[in-house]
Order: C-alpha cells, then sequence, then structure tokens
C-alpha cells in the first residue's frame, strides 16, 4: 500500500480532532451540503462536463472570463493536468512546499531545480529569488501563502517574478488554495490574468469551504488557448454533479467567509501566543494555520490525547521537530495546548 505522506489522514487514526489539515474551523456550510444532498437525486445523469453553471459562478466571484477558468477534480489534479499540458523541460519549485508541484512535475520527466527558503530568513522568499530566473526554466510555481510555513510572499517581490518570468518567456504557476484565509487584502494575482497570459493561479474549494471530500478546485489563465489544451488533459467528467452544486452554493456564503475571517484573525493572535507559551518557536504565518519547531516526538505525544497535528519532517527541506497545526474552533484549539503542555520527552518511545 502506498505511504501516506499529506495530512488529514483521519481513517488511520479514528475519533482524533484533526489539526492536521487546514479546513475553515466552521466547518461545511449547510447550504453546500444541501446542495449535494439535493443532487444526488440527479445522478442519473452525467454531470456536465464544460461545468457551465459553476463556471459562470466563479467567473462572478472572481471578476474573470468565462474562458480563463477551468474546474477539476480538486486543485491536485489540476496539477497534474497543467503539467501534462505544459510538459515543462525545466522547473523552479519551493522548498518546503507542497508535495504534489513535485510530484507533478516528475510525472512528465520534469527537471526541477529548488529554491530553498532557509530557516535563517524565517523561511521567507528572498529577493534573490529573481536571480533564478533564467531562460533556462520553462516553468516557476509559487504558493502563496506558502504551505507549510504559512507565510505571504512580498507582494513588490511577486509582482517583479510575475514580470521577470514573462520577459524570460517562463510560465508562472501560483497557488492561491490559502489565500482568502489571510487578513492581508488585495494579495491575489487574478487582476493580472489579462496582462500576464503566462500566469496560472490555482484555487480550491477545499479548505476555504471545508469542502475537502467533494475534490473542487479551479485555474483561472489568459492564455485561452493553453487552457483548452489542458482540457484536452482533463478525463471526461471530472467534476461530479454534488460537487458542481455544492460550489455554486459555497460561492453564495459570503457572510460565512466575514465570519471566519473575523474568528481568524483574532483566534490566530492567541492560538499563536499560546504555543510561543508552551516553549514553541512560532513562525508568523497569515494562513488558517499555524508552523512552528519543537521537540521530537510531539506528533506521537499528542496523538496518545486523541490530537491529530503535521509532522512536517518530510517536506523537503525540513528535518525532525518542524510541526503544522490547523487553527480549529477555540474549545478545540484549548485542547491543542492543554496536550502539548502535558508533553514529556521520557515517555515518546
Amino acid at each position: 500500500m502506498s505511504k501516506i505522506i499529506h495530512g488529514g489522514d483521519v481513517y488511520s487514526h479514528p475519533g482524533v480532532i484533526d489539526f492536521s489539515s487546514n479546513m475553515n474551523p466552521f466547518g461545511t456550510p449547510e447550504s453546500v451540503i444541501r446542495a449535494a444532498a439535493e443532487a444526488l437525486t440527479s445522478i442519473s445523469s452525467y454531470p456536465d462536463p464544460l461545468c457551465r453553471e459553476l463556471v459562470t459562478a466563479i467567473a462572478d466571484s472572481e471578476g474573470s472570463a468565462l474562458s480563463q477558468i477551468i474546474c477539476g477534480n480538486g486543485a491536485a489534479e489540476l496539477l497534474f493536468t497543467y503539467a501534462a499540458a505544459l510538459k515543462p523541460r525545466r522547473a523552479l519549485l519551493p522548498a518546503p512546499a507542497f508535495a504534489e508541484y513535485e510530484q507533478a512535475m516528475m510525472s512528465v520527466n520534469c527537471h526541477i531545480d529548488f529554491y530553498h527558503l532557509r530557516v535563517e530568513d524565517g523561511f521567507n522568499f528572498r529577493q534573490d529569488l529573481t536571480d533564478r530566473l533564467d531562460p533556462d526554466l520553462d516553468l516557476v510555481v509559487l504558493c502563496n501563502p506558502n504551505n507549510p510555513t504559512g507565510l505571504l510572499i512580498d507582494p513588490d517581490l511577486l509582482t517583479e517574478v510575475l514580470r521577470l518570468c514573462r520577459l524570460n518567456n517562463i510560465r508562472l504557476l501560483v497557488d492561491e488554495c490559502f489565500l482568502d484565509f489571510c487578513v492581508e487584502k488585495g494579495r491575489s494575482l487574478v487582476p493580472y490574468l489579462d496582462q500576464y497570459p503566462n500566469l496560472f493561479v490555482l484555487k480550491a474549494f477545499t479548505k476555504k469551504y471545508a469542502m475537502a471530500g467533494l475534490r473542487l478546485g479551479y485555474g483561472l489563465c489568459g492564455d485561452t488557448a493553453f487552457l483548452e489544451k489542458m482540457h484536452g488533459y482533463v478525463q471526461p467528467w471530472n467534476v461530479s454533479l454534488p460537487a458542481q452544486k455544492a460550489g455554486i452554493a459555497a460561492l453564495q456564503e459570503t457572510s460565512y467567509l466575514e465570519r471566519t475571517m473575523e474568528y481568524l484573525a483574532k483566534e490566530r493572535e492567541w492560538l499563536k501566543k499560546e504555543l510561543q507559551a508552551c516553549g514553541l518557536t512560532v513562525y508568523d504565518g497569515s494562513a488558517d494555520y499555524l508552523f512552528f519547531k519543537g521537540p521530537a516526538g510531539l506528533k506521537e505525544s499528542v496523538l496518545e490525547r486523541k490530537i491529530l497535528i503535521r509532522d512536517c519532517s518530510n517536506y523537503r527541506g525540513l528535518v525532525e521537530g518542524y510541526y503544522r497545526v490547523a487553527i480549529r474552533l477555540h474549545d478545540e484549539n484549548v485542547k491543542l495546548i492543554e496536550a502539548l503542555r502535558n508533553f514529556h520527552p521520557e515517555q515518546v518511545q
């Protein structure tokens, strides 16, 4: 059986409070659950292979053209579809970062260069990133905010990377799946789609609306000819009818997102201070999770108290002792802190 490399493995650990995957702490909106359930009455028919109603709703939400959108069975599927359509010879990826960037590039035998985020720089992207954007590259992949650190890329640096990529004929894929959780506004690159056809922005419903089990993501790109090429690599009916209807309902949940942002802004600061009080080195992330350095064996220790956290030691560029925790409801966050306070290294086998 294949080894599981991501968070969210509640199937191996039934009954836990899952801090290892970063879902909206308020759970799936009721309207989304109803829409998915009602769609089950129509599953004798195929889903719309072009996701037309959903694409229209996304275009309205993003302020983009219908022709600039492609939907997928989660953002991960679109990463592999993008790689298959582009077939890059050489790509630059950050490390640490979401493992599927590397997996997608490997699936098309792409040579991978890594831009290493360094502990001495607080895992922030540095100005020297621009020095790596040489014309031999076909693709640069970035995640804003980064996963697992939760740190945002400086907006001036990001726009300079975008400009240099176009100048050097390099495609730029920016994963914004966690960006809507950030207090900092105006960071999305979607407004640049018309000006930069080399840009592809990746988004998902997974975390924002707590819809991981339905699998729904989308990409935006000003190069409509390339999107048509991507469509040629997508499996027919790749987005189920319940997922399409759930996505349409989710995009109407503006008050739900406002409530989420208000809660995260306060709870993020509380949880950060409590983690620091436990003697942990916490990085100042902006997403719905926090990244920190602590002692070895912490995951195993809190798991005994039915709490699952993300051990980040299997991320490229990280070592034992780095962890990530989701920001969940306050009562659950209190249980996490209690478990961390009761950590005793000698108890770990």
